[in-house]
């Protein structure tokens, strides 16, 4: 690209003047052997304005399930309330036949680890813990979060593992700047799950977003400070590691070929926040 065309990253201003210092920064680090994300991973102006109103109605969303949920409802009924409330807001549910999902909405129940399918079978109870894991289209940009929810009393035990799961997600956020590493993030995370007894899943990880509902790159929660992909203003992805009570192992549901259970029988506990890199920290866009 010459120095005088317009930057590649839509901004309309001359490359020299916009990304042309970036993309060297970039290549050194290239240069240095680390991973860095290619242009597509980086998204415009424009980009993350539609993607930031994405995630306004998948807080929105969220937020609804949060006044509605208690005990006595199914996962059925959680399904209902989030397809009316996103086409009401003016989205569209992404997970609803996203690769042959049969439902709107992600709802994980106790073991259950992620991609709960909602069911009418499925009646919250006094002590039960479940994660609601939303995703939304809104005028072809892609927004993810998910939360916990705890039904009735929940004993202390269980308290305990959805709050240290949340905490996690917070002392991961703190390590997104630019021009570190997604590693960074990664071992804070884990290691704060170590410290109080906890194993993080290893197979499922977090994900790019915005353009399309699963991108690059792929974020691990049981990584190393100084490793895995730099981080550059612009960047989108969730941090939503999967804290475990007891082993980290796992296994799918074969017959419905969706839901994610611990191998030990133990609970689960997972938040999700999207977040974007910004020039001096982060910015979440949905929660």
């Amino acid at each position: 690209m010459g120095r005088n065309d317009l930057c590649w990253c839509g901004s309309h201003k001359k490359y020299k003047k916009c990304h042309a210092e970036f993309d060297n920064k970039v290549e050194v680090y290239k240069l240095q052997g680390h991973i860095v994300p290619s242009r597509e991973m980086i998204k415009t102006p424009d980009q993350i304005a539609g993607i930031r109103e994405s995630g306004k109605i998948n807080i929105a969303v969220l937020d609804a399930v949060e006044e509605y949920i208690e005990e006595g409802i199914t996962t059925d009924d959680i399904d209902k309330l989030v397809y009316q409330k996103t086409k009401e807001l003016g989205g569209v549910p992404a997970q609803l036949g996203y690769q042959g999902f049969p439902k709107s909405v992600c709802t994980s129940v106790n073991e259950q680890v992620c991609h709960g399918i909602p069911s009418k079978n499925v009646v919250l109870c006094n002590r039960d813990i479940i994660n609601v894991d939303v995703s939304t289209i809104y005028k072809g940009y892609f927004s993810d979060s998910s939360r916990m929810f705890c039904i009735g009393d929940v004993d202390e035990k269980k308290e305990k593992l959805v709050r240290v799961a949340w905490e996690c997600i917070d002392l991961g956020l703190k390590q997104v700047r630019p021009w570190s590493f997604l590693g960074d993030m990664g071992q804070v995370v884990h290691e704060h799950a170590i410290k109080n007894g906890y194993s993080v899943v290893k197979d499922i990880g977090g994900h790019g977003i915005g353009l399309g509902f699963h991108e690059d790159p792929w974020v691990s929660y049981v990584s190393k400070k100084n490793t895995e992909m730099l981080m550059v203003p612009g960047m989108i992805f969730t941090i939503e590691p999967m804290v475990n009570m007891g082993t980290d192992e796992i296994f799918l549901d074969e017959e419905n070929g969706w839901t994610i259970y611990t191998a030990d029988g133990k609970l689960s506990a997972q938040w999700e926040v999207m977040v974007l890199v910004t020039d001096d920290g982060y910015e979440v866009l949905a929660y």
